[in-house]
């Protein structure tokens, strides 16, 4: 391709692990590993839908896409999570044209006995942002594949979406959720057996935000943001206490380029540590014009992928490489 030539949505962007054959909206990816290999729960976003005026419409109608791997490198589209009697169950193929609801960001952690989802779920198929009820509901399952719904978590309001979930140094369950009715900050909650939780205030507040993911590596914890311009980071010693790394405007993967690079900003990711490494998967916009996504209609812009970065410590600073 030559630098003035436009860019074509349809071949693979630079770096990219994975897209979406469906929808081409892969976002949110989350990645677990079993004995079976690794696994990849992401929100199947409807980018290439037709968008005749109705605002964000592709945003919503989404299923839970999963792609399986050896290698937790090179991946392979498995399916969707479909709505059966108990729960959810992994179909394989591609989603029904016609939904009735709206699924978003999966969190999956194990417990040491079996699985757990934390799902975002919303009626219907919103064509605006706003006045929507979300929530967030517990699903449970011994293989990844069939999913038993358990109940929705009683938060701080019913705006609140993203859920990310670990097991702190004080032994307690703590889940980060983006509060949209507190101006979009990270609200937390606890438990002590994952069965009941108890709000527990805001955990980062300050501008506007969302995605949070919580690991530990190394020595520290650390909290990652998406605030549509990258991702800012929190260190903390006990999970609880975040103080955010360098100033308030500083972040990870914050560079983008030219569309025609396919590279822009990291955005809602998840990372899994294994011994000293980290890998960071989150999704961009590879042909993103740095528009409102609310209202692009060129389904190019829309379209995302997801990337996979390198995580280090250096110097007590989180470093992410590309």
């Amino acid at each position: 391709m030559s630098i003035d030539a436009a860019p074509d949505p349809d071949a693979p962007a630079p770096r990219e692990i994975y897209r979406d054959p469906v929808y081409d909206g892969a976002t949110d990816p989350v990645v677990v590993q079993d004995a079976d290999g690794w696994w990849m729960f992401y929100t199947q976003r409807r980018a290439t839908r037709p968008h005749p005026g109705d605002g964000v419409a592709w945003v919503h109608g989404s299923r839970i896409g999963v792609a399986r791997s050896d290698d937790g490198l090179r991946w392979g589209y498995a399916g969707t999570l479909e709505p059966d009697a108990a729960g959810l169950r992994l179909e394989e193929g591609p989603p029904p044209g016609a939904v009735g609801e709206t699924h978003w960001a999966p969190e999956i952690i194990h417990d040491g006995a079996l699985w757990r989802m934390y799902l975002t779920e919303i009626d219907g198929i919103p064509t605006r942002w706003e006045g929507h009820p979300r929530r967030i509901v517990e699903y449970a399952s011994d293989d990844l594949r069939a999913w038993t719904r358990r109940a929705p978590l009683e938060l701080a309001s019913d705006r609140v979406i993203d859920a990310a979930v670990a097991r702190c140094p004080d032994g307690r369950w703590r889940l980060w959720y983006k509060d949209e009715a507190a101006g979009s900050t990270t609200a937390v909650v606890v438990s002590d057996d994952l069965a009941s939780w108890r709000l527990d205030g805001t955990a980062v507040g300050g501008r506007p935000h969302e995605g949070a993911f919580a690991f530990a590596l190394e020595d520290s914890w650390f909290l990652l943001t998406d605030e549509w311009r990258g991702m800012a980071v929190y260190r903390s010693h006990d999970a609880v206490t975040w103080e955010r790394q360098g100033g308030p405007d500083a972040v990870i993967l914050g560079e983008a380029g030219a569309p025609r690079d396919g590279i822009q900003i990291g955005r809602h990711g998840s990372v899994v540590v294994t011994g000293d490494e980290a890998r960071l998967y989150y999704f961009t916009h590879p042909w993103w014009d740095g528009s409102e996504l609310a209202d692009v209609d060129e389904p190019s812009h829309r379209r995302s992928a997801v990337h996979v970065a390198r995580l280090r410590v250096i110097d007590g600073a989180l470093v992410a490489e590309r």
